[in-house]
């Protein structure tokens, strides 16, 4: 039976932290981070990352285990996350997968571009599945792969149009059944996707107000250790809110119009995150930010889903 896995998912400084541990508290749920940049230590102000105290007793995972100069992929990533998902699943708690990394929250959804199926991608294929799905339905969508490969049918719920595409995909560019490929086994999830949005503008003013925050709690101290630790060359530097503040330590910018690169480097990252996350992921949206009493339209949501 498919591991029900609760996604939070939505762009920078839209309150994806404080709902998880709400989340959390409420379902006996445990937290894995899905961001790629909170991984590494010493990168705290930076990154947004949780604190001890906003945790709330919550164990969390992917969350300072590198140091900046280390390398962390999305097959990291996907290879770390199940070992997790199976440890939570394994004390019957339910996994929260938090952050705005989509290419890797999806990587770890779909098992998608990883082990023996990475070759079978084809864009227009995977296209005009979505558009069979989206004009039929899920249902039938899952007929066609039930009617072509039961065995895969058989892991992945009707509901989970994500991994059907995904498993249709790879038996039309392949030739062969996804349930024969060696990574097929991995991966089965029941995800329920619930994303977090507010009106852009707003969205935008929360950004800025981040980041002057950011600013005050320290961070172009926390970027001056990076840039003299070689920052310039690890890819743990190429973050957003460090490589900004470059060019003043270089003594070519003033710190202000670097603070400012990185609004806006942080506002064109919030509107590449949505664009990710609504082309290619299910999500279901709530405006938490304007309409706080969503929070308990979010609770019913994933009662009935738990129980289904």
């Amino acid at each position: 039976m498919a591991q029900k896995v609760l996604v939070i998912v939505g762009p920078t400084a839209v309150g994806k932290t404080a709902l998880s541990i709400k989340l959390a508290h409420e379902f006996n749920g445990e937290v894995i981070s899905g961001d790629s940049m909170q991984v590494y230590q010493g990168l705290d102000i930076g990154t947004a990352k949780v604190t001890p105290t906003e945790m709330d007793g919550i164990p969390h995972y992917l969350i300072d285990i590198l140091r900046p100069d280390q390398q962390f992929t999305v097959a990291d990533f996907v290879s770390m996350s199940q070992t997790k998902l199976a440890e939570i699943g394994a004390q019957q708690k339910l996994p929260l997968i938090v952050g705005g990394t989509g290419l890797y929250v999806q990587a770890l959804l779909d098992n998608f571009g990883l082990g023996a199926t990475a070759q079978f991608t084809d864009e227009q294929v995977r296209a005009d599945l979505e558009a069979f799905a989206a004009k039929e339905g899920k249902q039938a969508l899952w007929d066609r792969l039930a009617q072509l490969d039961p065995q895969a049918a058989q892991k992945i719920p009707v509901n989970n149009v994500r991994r059907v595409v995904r498993a249709l995909e790879v038996c039309q560019v392949s030739g062969q059944l996804f349930s024969a490929q060696a990574d097929s086994a991995s991966g089965d999830y029941d995800p329920l996707i619930i994303g977090l949005n507010t009106e852009r503008q707003v969205l935008y003013q929360r950004i800025n107000q981040r980041v002057d925050l950011m600013v005050k709690a320290g961070l172009v101290d926390e970027a001056r250790q990076l840039y003299q630790a070689g920052g310039t060359k690890l890819a743990a530097g190429k973050g957003i809110g460090y490589k900004e503040l470059y060019p003043y330590f270089a003594g070519t910018a003033p710190l202000a119009d670097c603070v400012e690169r990185i609004k806006i480097n942080s506002r064109h990252y919030a509107k590449r995150q949505l664009t990710w996350f609504r082309n290619r992921m299910e999500v279901n949206w709530f405006d938490i930010v304007s309409d706080p009493d969503q929070q308990e339209q979010i609770k019913q949501l994933i009662a009935s889903w738990l129980v289904k």
